[in-house]
């Protein structure tokens, strides 16, 4: 007994020191999202965590790609992204017109920046377009459903789709092994949300739009690999490079985009996020890409998701291991306090005020 007590205790020591080094920064990886000459594509770049991130890609080296739909907006933005290049001479910057809605303007998305990046296709796309409609589920009407499913999934899914079959058709020249395994891999990021982790009353015609993501993610994560490892054992046959899929889940960001999700947002609703952390476009841009750089897949922006996103894990990968396993231990502590104060708000509010019903 007292031996085991020794080695528990050794192994808590160890874990926690480890723990602390990581927290700490000295346990420092190599940079697994080096954008330096690549070309990102970011949709929904035209404002808010858009935009921010391609201010912060642009400041990385990257030649940029912004897709949105108003010309104006995106002219703008363009401007702004490009004054934070990180060399003038060398990078280059692009934007399209394109509703990401539709899975024919995908196509077209990944075909013209293809032609604009010399014939490659770019390095990075991220599915970052999307916006809320906040709203009690049986006062949506069901034609808003829909249009949160088609910009909220299907923008995603169709960009997705079109960018994979670009990425993983054979490669133009012939490889070998070891000019294969020096190339970096392409990364395909979807835009995800914190509500994929907890449903809260008021994100019902929003919130299934972004777990169904969450899902997308995670299956194309493991279908990737498929192509991947054929890529390896294939390397003369195989795509030009392997491809890496990650999800990124934001919380409440300030932007115009949460301006006009709180014009129908349930008083309700407001209640049960008033204690929830928020970030500017830059912190929450700048939290994303910090954890594409540490080589993180489901990758959190703030304390609360971090939190919330440890109690779901299931078989997803841990971004750090020690951490998550810490995180994964308290959460459901957590939890026990947190779910019946969430509920009790609910219910609270309904015995005190005036409720709609359906006429």
């Amino acid at each position: 007994m007292a031996l085991g007590l020794f080695w528990a205790t050794v192994s808590l020591v160890v874990f926690l020191l480890i723990s602390t080094a990581d927290m700490l920064g000295y346990l420092k990886p190599k940079n697994h999202f080096d954008v330096d000459g690549k070309t990102v594509v970011v949709t929904g770049g035209s404002q808010g965590m858009g935009r921010a991130l391609g201010k912060l890609l642009a400041q990385r080296g990257a030649n940029v790609v912004i897709v949105a739909r108003d010309r104006q907006k995106l002219e703008a933005a363009l401007k702004y992204i490009s004054a934070a290049a990180k060399d003038v001479e060398k990078q280059r910057f692009h934007y399209i017109s394109a509703d990401v809605t539709k899975s024919e303007e995908n196509i077209r998305i990944v075909e013209e920046v293809t032609s604009w990046n010399n014939g490659n296709s770019p390095d990075v796309v991220w599915a970052n377009a999307g916006g809320a409609y906040s709203e009690l589920f049986i006062d949506t009407p069901v034609e808003l459903m829909r249009s949160q499913m088609d910009l909220n999934y299907f923008a995603a899914a169709y960009l997705a789709h079109a960018t994979l079959r670009s990425w993983l058709r054979p490669a133009s020249t012939k490889q070998t092994s070891e000019a294969a395994a020096a190339v970096a891999p392409r990364h395909f990021i979807i835009t995800s949300s914190v509500v994929c982790f907890v449903g809260l009353a008021g994100y019902s015609p929003y919130a299934p739009a972004k777990s169904a993501l969450r899902s997308l993610a995670d299956s194309l994560r493991s279908e990737v690999r498929l192509y991947n490892g054929y890529r390896r054992a294939n390397p003369s046959k195989g795509p030009a490079a392997d491809v890496e899929i990650h999800c990124v889940t934001p919380g409440t960001i300030f932007s115009p985009g949460l301006d006009n999700e709180n014009k129908t947002k349930p008083a309700v609703t407001h209640i049960l996020e008033e204690s929830d952390p928020r970030q500017t476009e830059d912190e929450a841009a700048t939290a994303a890409i910090k954890g594409l750089e540490r080589g993180g897949y489901l990758i959190t922006t703030q304390w609360l998701g971090s939190l919330l996103r440890a109690g779901m894990l299931g078989g997803v990968p841990r971004n750090a291991v020690f951490m998550d396993t810490m995180k994964a231990w308290l959460t459901p502590v957590i939890w026990l306090f947190m779910q019946p104060d969430l509920e009790g708000k609910v219910l609270r509010w309904g015995e005190k005020n005036e409720v709609k019903l359906p006429q």
